[in-house]
C-alpha cells in the first residue's frame, strides 16, 4: 500500500489521446498582424499634426490575421479619408506599408514607412 490516492478511475479516454504537433499548429488561430511601436509612433505624430490643423478628428486601428490598419476620419461616423494599412505578404514584392484614400486608390506604397507617409507632407507655397 502506498500513501498516495489511486487516480486510475478518475481518468477519462479523452486524456489518452496524442494530437500530432503538425496538426495542433494548424488548428490555432493565426496572431493577427500589429504595428510596431516606432510605426504607431510614425503615424501618431503625423496624425498629432492633421488634428492640430483641424482636417482629422478620430481614427481606428484594426489588427486582422493579414494586415493592420490605422484609420483616419474626419467624423466618427463617416468613411475613412485615408486608411495605413501594412501587409506583410506584401514586404518583398511592392512594400508592406500603403496609404489608400476614400475611394480605395493607392496613394503610395513601400517598404519603409516614412517614406509611404511623406504623401501627408504639405508643399510649403511662396506667398507674394
Amino acid at each position: 500500500m502506498t500513501d498516495q490516492p489511486d487516480l486510475r478511475g478518475l481518468r477519462s479516454q479523452e486524456d489518452d489521446v496524442v494530437v500530432s504537433l503538425t496538426e495542433y499548429r494548424q488548428s490555432r488561430e493565426p496572431v493577427p498582424i500589429t504595428f510596431h511601436r516606432r510605426e504607431l509612433d510614425a503615424i501618431l505624430r503625423i496624425y498629432g499634426r492633421m488634428v492640430g490643423e483641424g482636417e482629422w478628428k478620430d481614427y481606428a486601428i484594426d489588427h486582422l490575421k493579414d494586415r493592420a490598419v490605422f484609420s483616419i476620419f474626419k467624423r466618427s461616423g463617416e468613411m475613412p479619408l485615408y486608411r495605413i494599412e501594412k501587409n506583410p505578404k506584401l514586404a518583398a514584392k511592392q512594400g508592406q506599408y500603403s496609404v489608400i484614400s476614400t475611394h480605395g486608390m493607392i496613394l503610395k506604397r513601400g517598404h519603409e514607412l516614412p517614406q509611404v507617409l511623406r504623401v501627408f507632407d504639405k508643399v510649403l507655397k511662396l506667398i507674394d
